[in-house]
């Protein structure tokens, strides 16, 4: 290993993807497609399996102060699907992996899952397998999707053009001012109780 140290934070997420790609070309004439898009592609017998993976960790992905956490379990297979979804496949299967910190109870869990079920209902994919495991530092959701699509009909993102045209779906930028307006409404509710903490500890409120 070089002495050298180079920050991640250089690379950015899809620079990092790049760089980690450089290393791993295909192999097996079963891969049509492996790092790069929203999917893999994989060949299997007269169609194609779609495979993606996502993780949302905790504190990066999502907060649970404002989150619910049956919200967040339809969520974290949402994200998964939209990836198959996007290359005009059909998602299938799903598998779920999650590692637990201790201040999570069993209805907790049960909270997760029955997002997790009420999202593989929608869209029409089974729950196959996964994994549990421990944290230290809160909840961390893995899901592996699986999806199947005729090789003449899959949609890469190398495909778009100049001009295209981009459609998409619901309100572009609500999510995320959604997360501004609860994350200023948490910083003010936890200001106020500082303030009055404070007031008692002078015994003027």
């Amino acid at each position: 290993m070089s002495d050298k140290r180079s920050e991640i934070s250089q690379l950015g997420e899809f620079g990092l993807i790049d760089h980690i790609s450089e290393n791993f070309n295909p192999k097996n004439a079963s891969s049509v497609k492996g790092i790069g898009d929203d999917a893999a592609v994989i060949t299997a017998g007269d169609d194609c399996l779609l495979i993606s993976t996502d993780m949302l960790v905790e504190g990066i992905h999502f907060d649970l102060a404002y989150t619910p956490i049956q919200h967040l379990g339809y969520k974290a297979v949402a994200v998964n699907v939209s990836d198959i979804a996007a290359m005009n496949g059909v998602a299938e299967q799903i598998t779920v992996s999650i590692a637990l910190s201790n201040r999570f109870s069993v209805e907790a869990v049960d909270a997760l899952y029955a997002g997790i079920k009420s999202a593989c209902e929608n869209y029409k994919v089974d729950l196959v397998g996964g994994d549990t495991t421990s944290s230290v530092s809160g909840l961390i959701i893995s899901i592996t999707v699986l999806g199947r699509a005729k090789k003449e009909n899959i949609t890469y993102r190398s495909g778009a053009k100049l001009n295209d045209i981009i459609c998409v779906t619901g309100d572009l930028g609500a999510a995320f001012m959604g997360y501004r307006y609860l994350n200023a409404r948490n910083k003010f509710t936890s200001a106020i109780r500082i303030c009055n903490r404070i007031l008692k500890s002078m015994n003027i409120w």
